[in-house]
């Protein structure tokens, strides 16, 4: 059971738009990390330039599987946000790795400011974050690329893992 509402609109009928899924935990985390310099990774296990060099790693990572997912929706002429109808199923290139890109791309983000930070507690905040995009979006979203483009999506499923 995905939870979906219904509605007339043709849509995923997402939880809320998958950047603020990601954004609002992770702005939180940032704000208690400053201001309470609690949970931090000790400097004997990770030291400053394999944080700042190791998160900043993740990020870029995260950035290229984001970028290379939303060139793939323009080339395929149908918008990357879950709250505008898609027009056509965007596979190949990135989404032979991974069904969620962008999404994968967004949580590597996370990971990597985490690590920059040095906060646990921002590491611990991932976990309920995917949970949330796993259930409450990309439930959502397969539920509904399933009805609406059937065999060619399931294929996909087949061929392709959900995060990496």
């Amino acid at each position: 059971m995905t939870d979906e509402p219904t509605t007339s609109k043709d849509i995923p009928h997402v939880l809320a738009p998958p950047p603020l899924i990601f954004g609002m935990p992770l702005v939180a985390g940032l704000v208690f990390h400053e201001s309470f310099h609690a949970f931090d990774i000790p400097q004997h296990m990770l030291s400053w330039p394999v944080r700042a060099f190791g998160g900043a790693a993740f990020v870029v990572l995260g950035a290229i599987f984001i970028v290379l997912a939303l060139l793939k929706f323009r080339r395929a002429e149908t918008p990357p946000e879950p709250w505008e109808e898609t027009t056509a199923l965007v596979t190949g290139g990135i989404y032979r790795v991974t069904r969620n890109p962008m999404y994968l791309g967004m949580a590597l983000i996370f990971l990597g400011i985490a690590v920059i930070a040095g906060c646990l507690f921002m590491l611990a905040l991932l976990v309920p974050t995917l949970f949330v995009i796993d259930r409450y979006v990309i439930a959502r979203e397969e539920a509904y690329l399933t009805r609406k483009f059937g065999d060619p999506y399931r294929a996909l499923l087949a061929s392709s893992r959900r995060w990496i």
